[in-house]
């Protein structure tokens, strides 16, 4: 069996990551989106909050499972016995920060193989901090990410203080 490992913040998830994950679960047998603290954000949901979306946005791909970590990736890859990394890539400045860290595990852990998968084109546009800002303006987020995320967006920038 061949699992995968789709890691990430995920701050919010977005239709964009939905769509990496529906393709990557038509490649291997079992996909698990691996949640992480990225120290050099400033989260908008905790992690529980976004494995909790995670887990209603991906409800309907029945090959994906959502779990969070902390630490290496590499170290986490083999705690799962995930041999391949897939990363989706919206253009070449994803590249170029995705391809160093991938050069990395490689060397850290030489059986774990990394994916890019390019984005859809209706989605290279997305990214998790555009969506946040767009929301925080009153901006329309329904068409870039899902429902859940949608509602859970809202109401966590109805009590989120703004700069004035």
């Amino acid at each position: 069996m061949t699992i995968a490992i789709c890691p990430g913040s995920f701050d919010p998830v977005t239709n964009g990551h939905t769509d990496i994950f529906e393709r990557a679960s038509k490649m291997f047998d079992e996909v698990i989106v691996g949640v992480f603290n990225n120290i050099n954000k400033k989260p908008l949901f905790t992690v529980e909050e976004r494995v909790a979306l995670l887990k209603q946005a991906t409800a309907h791909i029945p090959n994906v499972k959502v779990d969070c970590f902390a630490g290496l990736l590499a170290d986490y890859a083999h705690q799962k016995n995930a041999h391949v990394i897939v990363r989706g890539l919206r253009d070449a400045n994803d590249f170029l920060y995705e391809f160093p860290r991938a050069m990395l595990i490689k060397n850290m852990a030489p059986d774990i193989e990394n994916i890019f998968l390019t984005a859809d084109n209706k989605y290279y546009h997305v990214s998790s901090s555009a969506i946040r800002e767009l929301a925080q303006f009153g901006g329309d987020i329904t068409h870039l990410v899902p429902h859940c995320v949608e509602l859970a967006i809202h109401e966590k920038i109805k009590r989120v203080p703004t700069s004035k």
